[in-house]
């Protein structure tokens, strides 16, 4: 997969995880009518319409490389992708999200530096709707302190609804914490536990995936690691973005590329640490967003909400020689330096019965791109 642990994009290119697998979420799929009438049936003279999923879409976040918004719209024609080091095409079409429906959970890590943003984040959130978040929209939101706690399920984008389910969560994350005692706190700094079990109820969801988590990135306990959260949501199209709180005095103690593979303070020593939380989020489609001044948070929100609506959904055939397993891709744009973040996607394989279907019209080379020899790796480097 050539994917790193400290993750660099180069030349506006960017890689991915794409699983081969039998079946693809009609969310992040395009069904494609590619077939032709046969004789009419003797008994019925109904004809026959053969339909099968043949087209994949990638939802892509592209930045500037300072991790500003791009104002002006790019050309489909400088889209192209690559598949196990396969040869470059073109992809068959390319847009901006706009208003496609989005599946949001927002995670709110209530301990470390995110708490000094909890007090106001309620009305932050609210305020997201009807503007940057719409009615079509669906929201989930937890906590996570003591134990993953949840107020919202798959509900409405409503400013009221919103505002009233943060304040929901957070209070009774704090009750149990209260409760609970310091010491007894279950899954207090298990970050990597509370975001792995927010992607599973997620992933059964339609629409956009994206997790919002408010966090200072740091894990202390958890059963699962970063990098199997990577995989899962790499895997269901899940695009994990983190607003990440440093306070003015920690500025300066690791580096501020912000969603860029950079380091976060190590909390044990005046050494640096690798920041899992960067890759986590770069390789699932997403980045790291850092601030630090409270008054700032409507804004940062704000513009998160923009970077999806002005992501690309980059399509192309499924390669002519699709294979199971694990892939890599990569996208790039012509002459460019943007910064490219495609979200995971589960790639359709083909049905042998439909691929031996003479009444079948199969895509020729010259549409269906092939996929390359370069294996992908399991785990980063």
């Amino acid at each position: 997969m050539g994917l790193g642990f400290r993750y660099r994009p180069v030349g506006g290119r960017a890689r991915f995880l794409l699983l081969g697998v039998a079946a693809m979420s009609a969310a992040l799929s395009a069904t494609r009518l590619l077939a032709q009438e046969v004789p009419q049936a003797a008994d019925s003279g109904v004809p026959t319409l053969h339909v099968y999923t043949n087209l994949v879409q990638v939802p892509t976040l592209v930045l500037a490389r300072n991790n500003d918004l791009i104002g002006k719209p790019i050309a489909e024609s400088r889209f192209s992708v690559s598949i196990d080091s396969g040869r470059w095409f073109r992809a068959t079409h390319v847009r901006q999200e706009g208003d496609d429906t989005i599946s949001l959970s927002i995670l709110l890590d209530t301990g470390g530096n995110s708490a000094a943003l909890l007090p106001k984040i309620g009305d932050a959130i609210g305020k997201l709707a009807p503007l940057s978040l719409h009615p079509r929209d669906r929201v989930s939101v937890y906590a996570l302190n003591c134990s993953l706690v949840r107020s919202l399920n798959d509900a409405p984008a409503d400013s009221v609804l919103l505002k009233k389910g943060v304040e929901s969560v957070l209070e009774v994350s704090m009750l149990r914490k209260s409760n609970q005692g310091e010491k007894s706190c279950g899954l207090r700094g298990r970050l990597w536990d509370g975001l792995g079990q927010v992607a599973v109820s997620l992933a059964a969801l339609p629409g956009r995936r994206v997790i919002l988590v408010v966090t200072d990135g740091h894990d202390t306990g958890s059963k699962h690691t970063w990098n199997e959260v990577r995989e899962f949501a790499q895997a269901k199209g899940i695009a994990v973005f983190a607003l990440n709180f440093v306070p003015p005095s920690s500025v300066g103690m690791g580096s501020s590329r912000p969603g860029r593979g950079g380091y976060l303070p190590s909390g044990g020593g005046p050494f640096p640490v690798e920041n899992a939380l960067a890759s986590v989020c770069e390789l699932s489609g997403g980045i790291v967003m850092r601030m630090s001044d409270p008054v700032a948070l409507p804004r940062s929100l704000e513009n998160f909400v923009t970077m999806l609506r002005e992501r690309y959904i980059v399509e192309f055939p499924r390669p002519s020689n699709s294979t199971a397993g694990a892939h890599g891709m990569e996208v790039k744009i012509d002459k460019s330096i943007y910064l490219i973040r495609p979200s995971g996607v589960s790639m359709p394989l083909p049905d042998p019965a439909l691929m031996t279907d003479p009444t079948t019209i199969q895509a020729g080379p010259s549409q269906a791109p092939e996929q390359g020899t370069r294996k992908v790796m399991n785990k980063p480097k």
